[in-house]
């Protein structure tokens, strides 16, 4: 008989090195290339690789997130499928999820409830395509307990990452498992390369409430997936590890089939934006064979149009959402989310804008983010001038990208 799978998103976090995106909403609730949200990949992989029965595990400011997954991811119940966004329940007493692992153990009536033999665990803030259904059939050839999966980066890389140094006899199995070495041993295959842990895992339900259950009782862990479930199941022998390199994802390119970025910066999400615009994209979202799923908003066509004195904007290598009317203004390199208003002479470049901001006349716009319902009055600058965007409150990160949180009105 086919083995039961069922699917935990891990949609709890902060996101701190986020902020002010998430000042008012939980890291998987940002939105990301115009009508996604970063949740939505996440849900999609699994969908897309078979998995029927989902929930979302919830807890920081998660109004909108819960909001988006009930609007958006309806599933027929004829067959019991459903995504179900659970927030934290306090069934262990009066506290919050302090971890990873403890938001599973704080949900084991989900997993008893549906009473699977195998649990998909992953995050909710990675941008990525993936078929999980090669992954836990490799999880159920290896006789493992526990698989992580792992996708290559370089050496030099090591020091950000949680690093898999594999058994020197078995490239599939974990020997090792270190949080951001400073000498880490590269692969046997190619010695300037590292696997790292994408945050997703394989388990065998009866092993992972095993697992969790006996974390929960040490005063000392951090109760985190990866920094002490995963070396619970390595100190077992008992941890597998799936290279990401083996994935073969439908309607993937060898441009893009192996991309998975970590969008937990404001300078990783701008450069994942940036990936999606050229004219073969690093990460391609017209992929039909693999689709990522969103919110489908009753929206208008996208329109540009020429502005009352006849002048003709241009948008290049930009995507646009739907409703948003941009009337004579330049827009180069840039991502603009649904029902935005771009109006006569202003340019946005190398720029990400979330849904229903409005940007008036000759305002310019330069490597910056603005989010939901920003107001820019005409002649308006921002990214311009850094020191100025400072004194006005903006957030600057070291690379020079300028983030304007939610709502704000910028004045000349």
């Amino acid at each position: 008989m086919p083995k039961k799978v069922f699917g935990i998103v891990l949609a709890g976090g902060e996101g701190k090195r986020l902020m002010p995106l998430t000042e008012d909403r939980a890291k998987p609730a940002v939105p990301f290339g115009g009508q996604y949200r970063l949740v939505d990949f996440a849900i999609s992989n699994l969908i897309n690789s078979g998995l029927r029965q989902i929930v979302v595990l919830t807890q920081y400011k998660s109004h909108s997130l819960d909001r988006h997954v009930s609007q958006t991811w309806r599933m027929s119940g004829l067959l019991g499928s459903y995504v179900a966004s659970v927030p934290a329940q306090q069934r262990l007493g009066k506290r919050w999820f302090s971890g990873s692992a403890d938001a599973i153990l704080q949900s084991l009536n989900l997993i008893r409830d549906e009473k699977p033999d195998i649990v998909v665990v992953v995050g909710a803030d990675h941008v990525y395509r993936m078929d999980f259904d090669q992954m836990i059939q490799a999880h159920i050839e290896s006789g493992k307990k526990a698989t992580v999966a792992a996708i290559r980066q370089p050496i030099r890389l090591a020091d950000q990452f949680g690093v898999i140094e594999v058994d020197s006899k078995d490239v599939t199995k974990i020997g090792r498992f270190r949080e951001k070495p400073s000498d880490a041993i590269g692969l046997p295959d190619n010695p300037e390369e590292v696997l790292v842990s994408m945050g997703n895992y394989v388990f065998d339900a009866d092993a992972l409430i095993e697992a969790v259950e006996s974390d929960g009782e040490l005063a000392d862990s951090s109760h985190d997936m990866g920094g002490d479930i995963i070396p619970y199941f390595v100190a077992k022998d008992e941890a597998g590890v799936y290279d990401f390199n083996r994935n073969a994802v439908p309607g993937s390119t060898e441009r893009d089939k192996y991309y998975w970025r970590d969008v937990g910066s404001i300078d990783s999400f701008f450069d994942a934006h940036m990936d999606l615009i050229s004219t073969l994209p690093v990460f391609n979202l017209y992929n039909t064979d693999w689709p990522i799923y969103s919110m489908q908003v009753n929206s208008p066509p996208a329109k540009f149009v020429r502005d009352a004195r006849g002048r003709v904007g241009a948008t290049i290598d930009s995507v646009v959402s739907l409703g948003s009317l941009l009337s004579g203004a330049h827009i180069e390199r840039s991502v603009l989310g649904p029902w935005c208003e771009v109006n006569s002479g202003a340019s946005v470049h190398d720029s990400i804008v979330f849904d229903h901001v409005e940007i008036g006349s000759d305002a310019e716009i330069r490597r910056a983010i603005l989010d939901k319902a920003v107001v820019v009055e005409n002649g308006a600058k921002i990214g311009v001038d850094h020191d100025r965007d400072r004194a006005r409150g903006f957030t600057v990160t070291e690379s020079g990208i300028t983030v304007v949180g939610k709502g704000v009105r910028v004045a000349p």
